[in-house]
């Protein structure tokens, strides 16, 4: 209700589509009343491909109304709202063209949410947004491990630093992530395989073995290990998600992506992202809808632990 006692439907598709789920906006860590923080980051000057993905927040938080009327998210069985207290967290804003800036503005917003004892869910923005959450929210944590569903391993040691394909070169030589305790999921593209450090089960064996199977293989890897799980909308085949820079065909189907999430939903993950959407090259909000349903589910992943 409103002070007119007007009635005002929060579950509208289309009225008031500004925040991700219609959640509240705030910026109030210190909220007792609050667990979690949905945060945008609009940054795309990593991209080595097809620009865009600065503009994958506002797309995901709009295609985000196409779950609102849903009192709980199929299939799990209870309201998020029972379980869960999140606040939209806005962008973060970082002086246009500079990634230093972004890079020194996204750290200090991962390290004040976390280290106020709350928990992280962001939205890309290019995959190099990822590097200062991990510096935020290992501040807090400690080393973790990681979980990074994707095309690419993003393991490249690039000249450009500014790259969305170093990411996960870097942190482990900042002793951000520990690569023996880390997996690499739908992986179709080429790397050192003599050399690499992660896990990988790579798109053909994630897509024809079972579930259970790919469950089984990242829960031994990670283990009890703080986990940080980051989401390259690419990992899906670009039939499920066509609006990134980077598409690669080959990839995982929404359906079996949002399975093995639901099975690793009890590790210990302490912070959430999801990247390269960009709705230039999307139809129909299709790669958008994906984004807003693999955000949902990692919220209801979270709020299902004990």
């Amino acid at each position: 209700m409103n002070d007119n006692n007007v009635p005002i439907n929060d579950d509208s598709m289309y009225a008031n589509v500004y925040s991700y789920m219609g959640l509240p906006f705030s910026r109030d860590v210190n909220d007792v009343d609050l667990d979690a923080f949905v945060m945008g980051v609009p940054y795309d000057l990593g991209t080595s491909g097809r620009a865009g993905t600065r503009s994958g927040p506002t797309a995901i938080r709009q295609a985000s109304a196409n779950l609102r009327w849903e009192e709980n998210r199929w299939p799990w069985e209870f309201a998020l709202q029972e379980r869960l207290r999140v606040a939209d967290y806005g962008d973060v804003q970082f002086l246009w063209g500079d990634s230093e800036d972004m890079l020194a503005k996204v750290e200090a917003h991962a390290r004040r949410i976390t280290g106020a004892g709350k928990t992280l869910f962001s939205l890309g923005g290019d995959h190099f947004v990822t590097l200062p959450l991990l510096r935020g929210t290992a501040a807090t944590h400690g080393k973790l491990a990681l979980v990074h569903f994707d095309a690419h391993t993003d393991t490249y040691d690039e000249d450009e630093k500014y790259n969305h394909g170093c990411m996960f070169y870097r942190a482990p030589r900042e002793s951000l992530i520990d690569p023996a305790h880390s997996v690499q999921v739908g992986i179709r593209t080429d790397y050192d395989q003599p050399n690499h450090e992660f896990l990988v089960i790579d798109a053909h064996t994630a897509s024809e073995q079972s579930v259970a199977d790919t469950v089984a293989a990242i829960r031994q890897r990670v283990g009890d290990s703080p986990a940080y799980l980051t989401f390259d909308i690419d990992c899906l085949d670009p039939a499920f998600a066509p609006g990134t820079g980077t598409p690669v065909v080959g990839g995982l189907s929404s359906s079996r992506a949002l399975r093995i999430l639901q099975g690793i939903s009890d590790l210990n993950f302490v912070g959430y992202d999801l990247v390269e959407v960009s709705p230039a090259y999307d139809h129909a909000e299709v790669t958008a809808l994906a984004g807003a349903s693999l955000m949902l589910q990692f919220l209801y992943m979270h709020a299902s632990r004990p």
